[in-house]
C-alpha cells in the first residue's frame, strides 16, 4: 500500500511540473511572438534601432526568429549604404551573416559595398563564398574575374573569364575582359628573338698577313 502511494505521489508531482513547464513554455512562445510582431511592425516603418532590439529578444526566447533579424541586420545595412554609410553597411551585414551564414545574397550585397570603398581582397573573400554557395551562378565569376584583372592577378581573372565564357559565350563583359588580358599578357612575353641592339656584332675578317 505505502509502494502504491508513493508511485501515485510521484506521477502526480511529475504531472504537476510538465504541467508548469508546458504553461511556461507557452507563456515564453507568446512573448516572442508578440515582440516578434512589433519588431515586423517597427521594421515596416524603417524604425531599424527598434526593430533590431525587438527582434533580438524574440530571438532569445524563440530561436525561430533568427531569420528575422537577420533580415532586419541585411535591410538595415543596405539603407546605411545607400546613405554611404559603407562601414556600418558592412558591419549589418556581418551582423546578418552570423545568423544566416548560408544566405548567398548577403555576401553578395557585402562585396558590392567593400568594392565603393576599395577593398578588394573583402569582396574577393565574400564573391569567393557566394561561389562556394551557389556555383553555378555565372555572374558571381564574372565580378571575381573583374577583381582579380584590378589586382592585375591576370591568370585567376583569365581562369574566372573562361568559366563565364563557356557557360555564356556571348557575354560581352567577359569577351572584353579576355581580350584586355591576352594583351597584357603577350606585352610581358619575352620575345622570341632578341632585338637588334642585343645581337652579338659580326666578327670582323682578320686582317691579311702582310706580305714579307
Amino acid at each position: 500500500m505505502k509502494k502504491t502511494f508513493t508511485f501515485t505521489l510521484i506521477t502526480a508531482l511529475a504531472l504537476c511540473v510538465s504541467q508548469v513547464c508546458q504553461g511556461q513554455a507557452k507563456k515564453t512562445s507568446n512573448e516572442a511572438n508578440k515582440l516578434a510582431r512589433e519588431g515586423a511592425e517597427a521594421a515596416k516603418n524603417q524604425d531599424w534601432d527598434k526593430a533590431v532590439e525587438l527582434l533580438r529578444k524574440a530571438t532569445a526566447l524563440d530561436h525561430k526568429y533568427s531569420d528575422e533579424l537577420a533580415a532586419v541586420y541585411q535591410r538595415r545595412g543596405y539603407a546605411d549604404a545607400s546613405e554611404q554609410k559603407y562601414q556600418d553597411a558592412i558591419t549589418e551585414y556581418g551582423e546578418a551573416l552570423k545568423l544566416t551564414p548560408q544566405d548567398v545574397r548577403i555576401y553578395e550585397q557585402r562585396a558590392a559595398v567593400e568594392m565603393k570603398i576599395n577593398d578588394y581582397d573583402k569582396a574577393l573573400a565574400d564573391y569567393s563564398e557566394a561561389i562556394k554557395l551557389k556555383p553555378n551562378e555565372v555572374r558571381y565569376y564574372n565580378y571575381r574575374a573583374y577583381i582579380y584583372e584590378l589586382k592585375n592577378d591576370l591568370k585567376n581573372s583569365m581562369a574566372d573569364t573562361e568559366k563565364v565564357l563557356k557557360a555564356n559565350p556571348n557575354n560581352q563583359e567577359a569577351k572584353a575582359r579576355k581580350q584586355r588580358i591576352e594583351q597584357k599578357l603577350a606585352a610581358t612575353e619575352p620575345l622570341l628573338t632578341p632585338p637588334p641592339s642585343a645581337r652579338s656584332a659580326p666578327k670582323t675578317s682578320p686582317e691579311g698577313k702582310k706580305k714579307p
